[in-house]
């Protein structure tokens, strides 16, 4: 299994509209199409107010990459991002790593 960790820098006070996007939209894509969610956070302490940041498990890397291809031409996905950037995007940037975990992680 590998890990993908991923951080979203949202345009100058989106940061609410990102998070109602994947709340009621993106996360129920992912869940019909089987995605695994570690898990969402945003900063408490020590990082940037205008970031989410989440995790997704898979099995490996031609699966992520086959599953990413999908959601990326979903129609429902499309929509969503569509209606979403009514007022502009929502996305400055975003950081995407791969991580393997270790023999001694509790994640495997």
């Amino acid at each position: 299994m590998i890990f993908e960790l991923r951080t979203y820098t949202a345009m100058p006070g989106r940061l609410p509209d990102l998070n109602r996007r994947f709340r009621d939209h993106t996360t129920k894509i992912w869940e019909r199409m089987g995605w695994n969610m570690v898990g969402f956070w945003t900063y408490k302490h020590g990082g940037r107010s205008d970031q989410l940041v989440y995790m997704l498990g898979w099995p490996d890397q031609a699966t992520r990459d086959t599953s990413f291809a999908a959601f990326q031409a979903d129609p429902d996905w499309l929509a969503a991002r569509e209606s979403s950037e009514g007022n502009g995007p929502l996305v400055a940037n975003i950081v995407s790593e791969i991580l393997s975990p270790t023999d001694y992680s509790n994640l495997k």
